[in-house]
């Protein structure tokens, strides 16, 4: 059976945690810039996503590396002649 996707939009490359720390930095040196000194609400909402996306990497590295600790496991109970 054929799916149809019916967004015009192609799906978005996955940000490895990395990238993601990255970009909190990048926010964060933002924030604490002369240029955002006026916009007090502002700076705080780019320290908030800042926080809220390490939280996020540190997630998906824990997910990630769970993943990859599950798939060697799986692989040992197979040559072990289990399931």
């Amino acid at each position: 059976m054929v799916t149809h996707d019916s967004t015009s939009t192609s799906p978005a490359p996955q940000m490895r945690p990395e990238e993601m720390r990255g970009l909190a930095d990048r926010l964060r040196a933002r924030a604490d810039s002369v240029l955002m000194r006026d916009q007090p609400h502002q700076q705080a909402d780019l320290r908030q996503a800042a926080s809220l996306i390490v939280q996020l990497a540190n997630l998906t590295a824990e997910v990630l590396t769970s993943a990859a600790v599950i798939d060697r496991l799986a692989r040992l109970l197979q040559l072990a002649g289990g399931t």
